[in-house]
C-alpha cells in the first residue's frame, strides 16, 4: 500500500530510549491517523482501505488503489501512457519545469497526474479516470486534460458510462493558460455526453480544488463525495484572509456541499462500487450494456 503513513517513523513506546535494548520494530509497520492520532498497523489499515476504524477518517489512496476498488480484478485496461508533457512555456521557478516532471515521473512511475482506461465492475463496461495526488499534487496540465477528454470520448463512442475520481489542488500553474484551457476542453465533451444520455459520475475525494472543482468535477450527472472530503475553488484560508470573516465550521467539507445542494450524496469508501453497480443499472437504459 502506498499511502502517507509509508514516511511515518515507528511510534516510540513508554520506557523505550535511544540506548534501550528492547528490538527496534521495523519502519512502516505502524502509522498515526492525522484525525484522532490512533496509532494504527499498516495491514490493519490495509484491510480497511485505508479508512481509519477507530474514527472512520478516510485518508487519502493512490491512483492504482483507488482503481483496484472500483473494478473487477484485472478488468482495466489503462490508454495514453505513452503521452506526457513536453514543457510548452519552458517555465523555471525554483527548479526547471522539465526537471520537476522528470523526479515526478520518475518516483511515481507514471506518466502525469492521472491514470485512465477502460474496466468492468461487476461485469458492466465503463471508462475510468483516476487522479493520482501526489503526482504534482493532482494538479491538471495539458496531458492531464487531455487523457480526461479520452476516456469521456471513448464512454461517448461506446455508449457506455464515464467515472472521474478527482482528487487535485487545480491547474497546474507550470503550463498557465494551457492548463485553464483544459476546464473549457473537457466541459465540451462533458456536454456532448450530455446532449446523447451518455452518464457521466463525478467522485470528488480530498481535496478537489481549483480549477478542477470549477469544471468537469462538479458537472457529473451523479456527483458522490467521500466523507469529510475539503472540495472548493479556493481553499478557506485563502477566503477568510479576501473576505476577513470566519467562515462555518465544517465550510467546503463534504458533509457541508449535501446540506447545501453541490453533492447528491457522501458515499463511505467501502460502499463505492456497490453504488457505482446501483447508478450503472438505473443508467442502464442510456447505454450498450
Amino acid at each position: 500500500m502506498s499511502s502517507w503513513f509509508d514516511d511515518l517513523k515507528t511510534p516510540k513506546f513508554k520506557g523505550e530510549t535511544s540506548s534501550s535494548k528492547i528490538a527496534k520494530i521495523p519502519e512502516g509497520l505502524w502509522g498515526k491517523c492525522p484525525s484522532c492520532n490512533e496509532i494504527i498497523q499498516t495491514r490493519q489499515l490495509q484491510e480497511n482501505s485505508s479508512v481509519c476504524p477507530e474514527c472512520d477518517y478516510h485518508l487519502r489512496i493512490s491512483a492504482s488503489e483507488r482503481i483496484a476498488l472500483l473494478t473487477d480484478e484485472n478488468s482495466f485496461r489503462p490508454y495514453g501512457t505513452q503521452i506526457q508533457s513536453n514543457d510548452p512555456l519552458q517555465f523555471d521557478d525554483q527548479k526547471p519545469y522539465q526537471q520537476r516532471l522528470e523526479q515526478a515521473i520518475k518516483s511515481h512511475k507514471i506518466n502525469d497526474a492521472l491514470i485512465a482506461g477502460k474496466a468492468t465492475l461487476n461485469g458492466l463496461p465503463f471508462h475510468l479516470a483516476v487522479f493520482e495526488f501526489k503526482f504534482m499534487g493532482g494538479s491538471m496540465g495539458v496531458i492531464v486534460g487531455e487523457k480526461i477528454t479520452l476516456a469521456l470520448e471513448k464512454a461517448l463512442e461506446e455508449k457506455v458510462p464515464a467515472v472521474i475520481v478527482s482528487a487535485s489542488g487545480g491547474a497546474r500553474m507550470q503550463e498557465g493558460i494551457l492548463s485553464l484551457m483544459q476546464m473549457a476542453k473537457t466541459t465540451a465533451v462533458i456536454q456532448q455526453m450530455r446532449e446523447n444520455g451518455i452518464p457521466y459520475i463525478s467522485i470528488l475525494t480530498d481535496p478537489t480544488t481549483g480549477g478542477v472543482a470549477a469544471s468537469f468535477a462538479m458537472l457529473g450527472d451523479v456527483i458522490i463525495a467521500e466523507p469529510k472530503a475539503l472540495i472548493g475553488f479556493a481553499g478557506p484560508r485563502v477566503i477568510e484572509q479576501t473576505i476577513r470573516q470566519k467562515l462555518p465550521e465544517g465550510f467546503q467539507r463534504s458533509e457541508f456541499l449535501l446540506k447545501h445542494g453541490f453533492l447528491d450524496r457522501i458515499v463511505h469508501r467501502k460502499n463505492m462500487k456497490s453504488e457505482l453497480h446501483e447508478f450503472f443499472i438505473r443508467f442502464g437504459n442510456r447505454c450498450a450494456f
